[in-house]
């Protein structure tokens, strides 16, 4: 089966499910697609799913995810952007996110070449841009991923882990009063019309100003 996988190939945007594949053959999977891919992966009850994203994915989740940097620069706030880590949840389901963040938990898992969620904090921050892929709401539940953010359709949904449940908020937790749902989606269209750079620094000119 795994011989048969390294020769599966999945176009930009597309997805394949494997049906009825165990935790030994999930983790092995992993070993054989290598950590230097560009396909995603989900699992959960035996169903795994491999994923690889359009260019549009990928630039929309680069520009949010600077964004965020940027705030979290100008806050003074320590983080680590983990990117799309395998995240496993002991023997039936995983993930990896289009981005993630330690923020709260940062000084946790400082240094760490490794994360195991057995002995580790989940990321307090996941990201998911919903244009190629599909977000698995009930694996980052139960992962603990407090925070969860799925951008789709030039819409930003934040969702915060409420008794074991997403809850749909319209104010980030972690960036409590900064209106992020509206501004995020903004700078992002506008990034697309006057580039990269220029969107960043206005971002940052705008965080400065809000705290001044």
């Amino acid at each position: 089966m795994l011989l048969e996988l390294k020769r599966v190939q999945v176009p930009p945007g597309q997805h394949i499910i494997l049906r009825d594949i165990t935790w030994q053959e999930f983790e092995q999977i992993l070993t054989d697609l290598g950590e230097h891919r560009a396909a995603r992966i989900a699992y959960k009850d035996q169903f795994l799913e491999i994923m690889t994203p359009l260019a549009e994915h990928e630039d929309n989740k680069e520009i949010v995810s600077d964004l965020i940097k940027v705030l979290l620069e100008e806050l003074n706030i320590e983080f680590r952007c983990l990117g799309s880590t395998t995240f496993r949840k002991e023997t039936s389901q995983g993930l990896e996110p289009d981005q993630c963040f330690y923020i709260e938990n940062e000084a946790k898992i400082r240094g760490k070449s490794r994360i195991d969620l057995s002995i580790d904090p989940p990321p307090d921050l996941a990201l998911e841009i919903d244009i190629t892929s599909r977000t698995y709401p009930d694996i980052y539940a139960a992962l603990g991923v407090p925070e969860l953010w799925r951008f789709e359709r030039n819409t930003l949904q934040i969702n915060v882990l409420i008794d074991g449940h997403y809850q749909s908020i319209s104010d980030s937790q972690i960036f409590a009063g900064w209106n992020l749902i509206q501004v995020i989606p903004q700078f992002l269209a506008d990034s697309k019309v006057e580039g990269r750079t220029t969107i960043l620094r206005k971002f940052r000119r705008w965080v400065q100003q809000q705290r001044s």
